[in-house]
């Protein structure tokens, strides 16, 4: 697999609510301000969820609003009916009839329907994040107009795991996945094995046992992901780490209800910074840290080279460690200084090669 090797553009991440509101629609179709007819227009199919879901189609669309502001394009999404090949397809095309010839589809499930559309609409673009377009034989096939994205969610993970491992100092630890696919799956090994590694290295004792490992099967089923995390709770666990879309919503919702009851839990975010979302007392928040993929960042970087005349059709690149893909927030209020400082120190150490992570189970739990 081929890496990019080219640097993200860093930007200033406007506020999730004023970038949402720009979209309207509410139903579920969304157009963003009127950058003038001869602007270039970006669209994105939403996948499985809202494209306020805290998480993935979010912090996707994020990213297409920061390059309308910045870049003046034009903006839309489209939500299919459902997940399936035919119900992208029809909303890909819905786009590109509509003059929106740079589509952008967050997740793996848009695989086969970005294989057919590739060759369908030529004088399109399309840009697919964690997935490679095959025609179901799991067979990468990317086209030079199509370019695929994945990330080193594994690292990320394993920096959250330090982080929550190093703060909280001994207890226990749970996670919860939406779907079981490996961009998933690398989160959870990450997480553990950076557990691990503080355990190991930092002198601490947080533990995470089998059974407080959780894949719900879905990212839009928010009341599974409250029991699930309620369950955890009532078992002693301190701090659950949530990779799972909507479910984890229905986490970080029952950690804000025990918060506000005066129990003591922290979740750990996933994607993008949601911090702002655990609130749940003034400006009290349950969510430790986050485990960030810099999808926002990203997908405006992309933009970027398209408008540059730089598309990187063909190409299938990956964000980690090395060219800032991935990472903990920048501001981690509930993190201590010194757990901030040390994690950094990993972040380098990861960087440079002198901490490896697997990006595969291996032999994690005792």
């Amino acid at each position: 697999m081929k890496k990019s090797k080219f640097g993200l553009t860093m930007s200033v991440i406007l506020a999730a609510g004023t970038m949402l509101a720009a979209c309207g629609g509410g139903d579920d179709k969304g157009t963003g301000k009127d950058n003038g007819k001869d602007a270039v227009k970006i669209g994105m199919v939403t996948d499985a969820g809202t494209i306020d879901d805290k998480s993935f189609n979010q912090n996707t669309w994020e990213g297409i609003k920061m390059a309308e502001e910045e870049l003046g394009i034009q903006s839309k999404y489209l939500k299919p009916a459902g997940t399936t090949e035919a119900e992208y397809l029809k909303e890909m095309g819905n786009l590109y009839d509509a003059g929106y010839k740079f589509i952008v589809s967050p997740g793996f499930k848009f695989e086969t329907a970005v294989f057919h559309a590739q060759d369908k609409y030529k004088d399109a673009k399309f840009v697919i994040l964690d997935g490679n377009p095959h025609s179901g034989d799991f067979k990468p096939v990317v086209k030079e107009n199509t370019v695929a994205v994945f990330f080193a969610e594994h690292e990320s993970g394993f920096l959250a795991g330090v982080a929550a491992a190093l703060e909280l100092k001994e207890g226990e630890a749970g996670f919860i996945g939406g779907m079981e696919i490996p961009a998933v799956q690398k989160f959870n090994w990450g997480f553990q094995q950076g557990v691990k590694y503080a355990n190991d290295n930092l002198g601490t004792n947080l533990t995470i046992k089998a059974e407080n490992v959780v894949y719900q099967g879905s990212f839009d089923n928010v009341a599974a992901g409250g029991q699930i995390a309620a369950q955890m709770y009532d078992r002693g666990v301190d701090v659950i780490f949530t990779a799972a879309g909507g479910v984890g919503v229905g986490a970080i919702n029952e950690a804000k209800t025990r918060g506000k009851a005066g129990e003591k839990v922290w979740i750990v975010g996933v994607d993008s910074d949601q911090y702002e979302d655990g609130k749940y007392d003034g400006d009290k928040s349950i969510i430790l840290t986050s485990a960030m993929k810099k999808l926002d960042n990203v997908t405006l970087d992309i933009i970027k080279r398209e408008l540059d005349g730089d598309f990187p059709g063909g190409e299938t690149l990956v964000f980690d460690a090395k060219n800032d893909g991935i990472g903990l927030p920048e501001k981690n209020p509930n993190l201590s200084e010194d757990t901030t400082t040390k994690v950094k120190e990993v972040f380098e150490k990861i960087k440079s090669g002198e901490v490896k992570v697997a990006a595969e189970k291996g032999s994690l739990f005792k």
